[in-house]
């Protein structure tokens, strides 16, 4: 069984603990397409967010407190960089985390493309799953906010982290995704794939800019795996994170259904044969889905696999 993941961020990087303990149970080879809107460069470092999440979480490396970066991480590069007055001082980069970034900078410098970068960092942390990144070319998630009386652009992170989602914008525009290209294995994975799992990540920041990218959408709607989705949202509120705010500026309501419908059932248009929602969301309806309500909490990696074991029981 070939098993497919689109995710991003910390939630979609947990839920891929649950896919990988269940592709161990039942012999699965599992694929997880990264979201890359959220990468930038940082002090000359070129950062990834979701896919640093996804190989710390895997390998054993990630901060479970803070929920992000390394455990037991330092930080006088940060405060030396403070010292110096270096900008931007809203974004942390730990001293190990650092490291990671130097070598991923050092290699796309020498012309190796960010899937084959991956791939490489990967035989440190062996994650257990194949990481492919959504594109090897920029696409970055930028919001469109006025700020200081002025409209502009401002990239995702400095609107999510400096400003807590705290400015306001209409829209969110994916930087070069019209000219981006799937990553080399992208679009084979989907069409081998026996299921394509859509994890419980932001669906508007995380989920959409994977499908941004020119033929995603189209290898995923059209493909010949069932597509299950599982809702970031439990009780109108989302898991982690903000979602809300990210739901708001679509106008698509803050809940399991307007999550399901933002997805849309294939036999509409859309992407979802099933949608796996909280049991306090009972009852949504999602126009040409299957819905069944399980729990959605991932307290821990048993939890989590009993959510994918359930996603699967849909296909």
């Amino acid at each position: 069984m070939r098993i497919v993941v689109l995710t991003g961020g910390i939630g979609g990087a947990r839920f891929l603990l649950g896919v990988r303990a269940y592709a161990r149970e039942v012999g699965a080879e599992v694929t997880a397409v990264v979201n890359v809107g959220d990468d930038l460069y940082l002090h000359g470092l070129k950062v990834c967010p979701d896919l640093d999440s996804v190989l710390y979480t895997l390998g054993g490396g990630a901060d479970p407190e803070r929920g992000w970066g390394r455990v037991g991480e330092s930080w006088t590069i940060k405060q030396e960089l403070a010292a110096y007055g270096a900008e931007p001082g809203w974004f942390s980069l730990g001293d190990k985390d650092v490291a990671t970034h130097l070598v991923r900078t050092t290699m796309i410098n020498a012309g190796y493309p960010l899937s084959q970068v991956t791939e490489a960092l990967t035989a440190r942390w062996q994650p257990g799953v194949r990481l492919l990144p959504a594109t090897d070319d920029r696409l970055e998630t930028h919001a469109v906010v006025d700020l200081d009386g002025e409209r502009r652009a401002i990239h995702f992170q400095e609107w999510w982290v400096r400003y807590r989602a705290g400015v306001p914008t209409d829209r969110f525009v994916f930087v070069g995704a019209d000219s981006a290209k799937p990553a080399p294995g992208v679009t084979e994975a989907l069409a081998a794939a026996d299921v394509v799992l859509v994890a419980p990540s932001n669906p508007v920041v995380s989920i959409a800019p994977v499908l941004a990218v020119p033929g995603l959408r189209d290898a995923v709607a059209s493909g010949p795996a069932p597509v299950v989705g599982v809702s970031p949202i439990i009780g109108g509120a989302p898991v982690r994170g903000m979602a809300d705010r990210c739901l708001e500026v679509l106008d698509v309501e803050c809940s399991a259904a307007g999550v399901g419908r933002l997805y849309g059932g294939r036999s509409e248009g859309g992407l979802l044969d099933g949608w796996l929602v909280a049991p306090e969301d009972d009852g949504v309806a999602v126009p040409g889905v299957t819905v069944r309500a399980v729990p959605l909490r991932m307290t821990d990696e048993a939890a989590t696999t009993a959510m994918v074991r359930a996603a699967m029981e849909l296909v």
